[in-house]
């Protein structure tokens, strides 16, 4: 089962050798996009797969991912909200910081972009991303913005503070309780994520009003927004607008109960079971589309993780050898990590296909058989199995 890749498609992505034809050079001395290629589709997705639902959050359709695909698009680029998209007046937008610092801080906009400009390429994925989901919430972008460590040495942080609050200005009803016997009642929460100050002042961790060279869409979180190199989405907080240092630990919905993994651990010679909040991406890769060009086959894949350092991917077909893939030049320490795996030959019929990372720890991606000492939806980061048909 292969589907032809379309004239557009195939000009996008080799149009660099269009001209070739003109000067008569051998078609079998072109690359394999300047002859016929395939696109080889995945029986484990059902035809009818809508990557998009009407829910007004939106994914990106994974299976569209090429070599060519390192930047998402602005209108690419998965959008979850907890309390639905927020309109934020760039023109009356201010940021307050408060709590433990010397000097709190109220900025507008124009005050934010008149303070020093970095710029980095970050990829990340959402904490609920998972194969049966197709990994479709993921996305990797060049942001600009200012370091949010500088901005806080400005205020003032004072010695006492623990943790760094982001709030953003979505909001919604709750209904809480606690204790045997205590009725649920509702209270207003605005979406709030927190980290440690040793985290927050990290310089790769900023906040951003421009998104590939654009005024950062409502829809990302504009006109403000955190980014959390190498952290999953809900720690890059949308439309944020209040930043509070505090010397206790903050406790919310998202930081408390929901967006909490409970996971098996091993203490001395005592297993015991421990509750932890999303924050750090674990190591994650996974083929996301396959080609054909006569017997040759292409795989090209993304893999996400933390920033830590990492070893090529290795892609497996069928139950073959594992076989190192090639990194693209274009990765950074934070971005998505887009490889390519190559080879010829398969007989007719039924296929799988599976890649996994390894990083300069040692630590290599699990297969998901190995996530039963996990007992939440988050943070799954299990081998992908892929299959398809000769």
């Amino acid at each position: 089962m292969t589907k032809q890749i379309s004239r557009r498609e195939a000009i996008k992505a080799g149009g660099a050798f269009v001209g070739f034809a003109a000067i008569q050079i051998p078609e079998w001395t072109l690359p394999a996009f300047a002859q016929a290629e395939e696109v080889v589709p995945w029986t484990d997705v059902p035809g009818t797969y809508n990557p998009n639902p009407p829910t007004g959050n939106r994914s990106l359709d994974t299976r569209t991912i090429q070599r060519s695909s390192f930047i998402t698009p602005n209108e690419e680029f998965f959008a979850v909200q907890h309390y639905g998209p927020q309109q934020v007046d760039p023109a009356t937008y201010k940021l307050r910081i408060t709590g433990l610092v010397n000097k709190p801080v109220d900025l507008t906009l124009d005050e934010l972009k008149r303070r020093r400009r970095m710029e980095q390429i970050a990829g990340f994925e959402c904490a609920g991303n998972n194969p049966p989901r197709l990994n479709m919430n993921m996305g990797n972008a060049r942001w600009a913005g200012t370091s949010l460590s500088a901005l806080l040495k400005d205020a003032g942080v004072k010695p006492t503070a623990r943790e760094v609050v982001f709030f953003g200005a979505d909001k919604g009803t709750e209904e809480i309780a606690h204790g045997a016997g205590v009725q649920p009642q509702k209270y207003e929460q605005n979406f709030a994520r927190s980290m440690p100050v040793d985290d927050a002042t990290k310089p790769e961790v900023f906040l951003v009003w421009e998104m590939n060279g654009a005024p950062l869409p409502a829809k990302n979180g504009g006109p403000v927004r955190l980014i959390v190199p190498g952290w999953y989405g809900v720690c890059n907080v949308k439309w944020l607008n209040h930043i509070h240092v505090q010397d206790t630990r903050f406790m919310n919905r998202f930081m408390a109960r929901d967006y909490v993994t409970l996971m098996e651990r091993k203490v001395g010679d005592q297993v015991i079971w421990v509750e932890t909040s999303v924050n750090r991406m674990r190591l994650k890769s996974m083929v996301a589309r396959l080609t054909r060009s006569g017997n040759k086959y292409t795989a090209i894949g993304v893999a996400l993780n933390d920033g830590t350092p990492l070893r090529p991917v290795e892609v497996r077909v069928d139950n073959g050898q594992w076989q190192p893939a090639t990194m693209e030049r274009a990765n950074t320490q934070f971005s998505w990590k887009l490889f390519a795996y190559e080879w010829t030959g398969l007989e007719p019929g039924e296929h799988t296909i599976v890649s996994r990372a390894t990083d300069a720890n040692g630590i290599i991606q699990p297969e998901e058989a190995d996530l039963q000492s996990k007992r939440s939806r988050w943070e799954n980061n299990g081998q992908f199995v892929r299959k398809f048909k000769v």
